[in-house]
């Protein structure tokens, strides 16, 4: 079996962070964006070829020479740690027979202690790091997004309704225990292994027991209603591991215990 990317390029960001490969701030506006071009560093130092991100490309980094591609998500804190916004995209981990990795990082949220750069920007650390299979957060790859519109809405009937999605995920953080103030990596059991890595939990995700296909406004009282089908595959359980680079240290991982989880 070929060895997945994900191994060097999580190799590559601990040994950043080791040597205070600093997120440098360009804008006051966009740190989500600052995370994501310390990231793209790594890539660069690895010689990964990619396709040029843009805002409106997913996922952020698709690798040309493997199928594989890397969706960033950074978040301050203290803050909101717990889920994430997907602006139109549901998480999964299989995107146009690419691979998909989902890579937290969390940085610090007040900078006012940190000092500016010769360009007088910002310079801050990844104080903790995950980087999660897709399948991790959603096992689902046969959902396909679209957004709908209808017409003849208003008093005189010319105005347009658009549905546009947006879907809240739970973050690795709020799914897992051993995971803060440390470097994780989550993948799927059997996935090919590399010997310089050594598990430090295992993991287990069930599946729910009704799924929702489907809902419903009522624009009298604003009510949204859910549809939903039993789940055929309910109860079913998915399998990961987590690994750190041997030597690394920290807490062994596990799941938290909610709903839909079962502790490995």
């Amino acid at each position: 079996m070929t060895m997945s990317s994900c191994y060097n390029v999580f190799a590559e960001c601990v040994d950043a962070m080791r040597t205070g490969e600093l997120i440098q701030a360009v804008s006051a506006t966009d740190k989500e964006y600052h995370f994501q071009n310390w990231f793209q560093a790594r890539l660069d130092r690895l010689n990964l070829n990619y396709d040029e991100p843009g805002r409106n490309t997913y996922p952020d980094f698709r690798l040309v020479n493997v199928p594989e591609g890397y969706e960033v998500k950074g978040l301050a804190t203290p803050g909101r740690n717990k889920n994430y916004d997907s602006n139109s995209r549901i998480p999964a981990g299989l995107h146009n027979g690419r691979t998909i990795f989902y890579v937290f990082g969390r940085y610090p949220k007040d900078l006012s202690e940190f000092a500016t750069n010769a360009e007088g920007n910002k310079e801050y650390p990844v104080i903790d790091l995950i980087i999660c299979h897709g399948n991790f957060l959603n096992i689902d790859h046969g959902y396909i997004h679209e957004n709908k519109s209808i017409k003849c809405f208003g008093s005189y009937g010319d105005i347009m309704i658009r549905d546009r999605k947006m879907y809240v995920a739970p973050t690795p953080y709020a799914l897992t225990t051993g995971t803060t103030g440390v470097y994780t990596l989550i993948v799927p059991d059997d996935l090919a292994g590399d010997p310089k890595f050594e598990r430090v939990g295992e993991l287990v995700r069930v599946e729910a027991e009704n799924l929702i296909v489907g809902y419903s406004f009522d624009l009298r009282t604003n009510k949204l209603t859910s549809k939903t089908t039993p789940n055929p595959s309910a109860g079913k359980q998915h399998h990961f591991a987590a690994y750190r680079l041997k030597g690394q240290g920290g807490k062994p991982v596990s799941m938290t215990m909610t709903d839909n989880n079962t502790q490995g």
